[in-house]
């Protein structure tokens, strides 16, 4: 039964990675399709999804069984859960054991986070947003539980410090406080095991605007490209002073970047085809990483089926808004309104939009407002076209017509063949604000089995060119949700386009 489960994710065939010498007598079945990107990343780092669709059954267990693991408590009171998946993100900063290297005169002085990273991936699992919270924000601190078991009195103190106080579960308790987004599950990766799950994957290309030598971060390049891995990579995500404006917040930024460019090396680096360099890949991902209990394999495999269709472009990071901290003009706090603003935004599951890129020619936009539309029901399931036209509308469509149509397994968008001119530059503004992957504009139209003019909510003009017909298939992805984070931010995204040069 479960293997039929696990057969379930699949598509096309590679070969597992080997099993662990306790289970050399045991052949496990092929996997096909592995997940994009995001299937894995969609819980920051817990590479046993790949390895859920990729791996035998036998040795996915095996993985499962070594990976160190934390309870989540925080108490009754906690935000609502709104079906969005948020995972945590920490960076250890702890220069115990193999770590000594870093820091040896804070030997057995706890551990801090060096990285805050919040992974947001909405409910009907369309859009991805990567939130880091910067080290030095002082923020007000619940009370909490200490490493020792003791009471931590709450107070303004560095985001950080909930860690190396109360651990993991302070550090849960703090954001949800400040957000009031739920936490459902945590990655915490060390020095150590960073360097681990670089090595694994060959490397990561970088690219430095100038020359750097930072002995603090052990980092020595010069300006331009580099593949890095080991001390490199590492000293690359953690050099402060040496490259940007030496600040946290520049940091920050570097580090996103640096995920988007281990997304691209999982996808065309080969990883998910060898069986070998995927072994090294989870073997080293096992050593690095603690996960909450709840990450069960079970969970795992719910999360990997839902995310599937997300690919890295959806995949986006931004920065909390943050202002100069008066008390301390090397600390920051976070700037209000804009900071409750946007998590808000988040909590709505709004999507974050990146700027343009100054000086790139652009295409002329066709406005949701100038879209007349016609939505039929291609599923059989009753009051489907009224409820997607309502959606669409709301967004600015001029929704002229609702009605159903043959029952049909693919959604598709399309124009009437004499409007093969414009028709596919309108036929594209509806496309956009479908969830999942982009759909291509068909040319030529169904027949509809019944049609009536839609009575909505919302009213508009109707402005000229080409009706637009979108048929609702059993494939049905959803409607994106529109952006509503300020302009103010959207210069601050780092997605997939950002130049890992500046």
């Amino acid at each position: 039964m479960r293997e039929q489960q696990d057969e379930a994710v699949l598509g096309r065939r590679v070969a597992p990675p080997p099993p662990p010498p306790d289970q050399r007598g045991r052949r496990s079945e092929p996997r096909r399709n592995p997940l994009t990107p995001l299937g894995w990343v969609a819980v920051g780092l817990t590479f046993v999804l790949v390895a859920s669709v990729l791996g035998g059954y036998g040795y996915y267990r095996y993985l499962e069984s070594m990976i160190h693991r934390d309870r989540i408590e925080v108490g009754p009171s906690r935000p609502p859960d709104t079906g969005a998946l948020n995972v945590l993100l920490v960076g250890s900063d702890s220069r115990d054991g193999n770590n000594q290297k870093y820091g040896a005169t804070t030997v057995g002085a706890g551990e801090r986070t060096d990285t805050i990273m919040l992974l947001h991936i909405a409910p009907n699992r369309d859009s991805a947003t990567m939130i880091s919270f910067p080290r030095d924000s002082m923020v007000l601190i619940p009370s909490c539980k200490a490493r020792n078991g003791t009471a931590l009195a709450p107070g303004i103190r560095q985001i950080n410090s909930a860690f190396n106080d109360g651990g993991i579960n302070c550090t849960i308790r703090t954001l949800e406080s400040l957000t009031n987004i739920k936490i459902n599950h945590f990655v915490k990766v060390d020095f150590t095991g960073f360097k681990g799950i670089i090595d694994a994957i060959g490397g990561i290309e970088i690219c430095l605007p100038k020359a750097v030598n930072d002995p603090k971060s052990k980092l020595v390049l010069s300006a331009g490209k580099h593949r890095v891995k080991g001390e490199q990579a590492l000293g690359y995500v953690r050099t402060r002073y040496a490259l940007g404006d030496g600040s946290d917040l520049s940091r920050i930024t570097r580090q996103q970047i640096f995920l988007t460019q281990v997304l691209k090396e999982v996808t065309s680096g080969g990883l998910l085809t060898d069986p070998a360099k995927l072994n090294d890949f989870l073997q080293a991902g096992i050593k690095a990483v603690t996960v909450d209990e709840g990450l069960s394999l079970d969970r795992m495999l719910e999360i990997a089926n839902s995310v599937k269709g997300l690919t890295a472009k959806e995949l986006k990071g931004i920065t909390v808004p943050i202002e100069e901290y008066p008390q301390n003009k090397a600390r920051v706090q976070f700037s209000e309104p804009a900071a409750s603003n946007f998590f808000e935004s988040v909590r709505n599951d709004v999507e974050v939009t990146a700027a343009p890129t100054p000086g790139k020619p652009s295409t002329p936009k066709i406005e949701n407002k100038q879209v007349r539309l016609q939505v039929l029901n291609a599923t059989g399931e009753e009051g489907k076209a009224l409820q997607v036209a309502d959606e669409l509308a709301a967004q600015g469509f001029v929704v002229t017509q609702v009605g159903n149509a043959a029952l049909t397994p693919t959604t598709a968008v399309r124009y009437a063949k004499k409007d093969a001119e414009q028709g596919p530059a309108y036929g594209d503004a509806v496309a956009a604000r479908l969830s999942k992957d982009k759909r291509t504009p068909v040319a030529g139209k169904v027949r509809p089995l019944t049609a009536q003019p839609y009575q909505g909510k919302v009213k508009a003009a109707a402005p000229g060119g080409p009706i637009i017909q979108l048929v609702i298939g059993k494939d049905w992805p959803g409607v994106r949700v529109v952006s509503a984070i300020p302009d103010s931010l959207k210069d601050k995204v780092v997605d997939s386009t950002t130049n890992p040069c500046k």
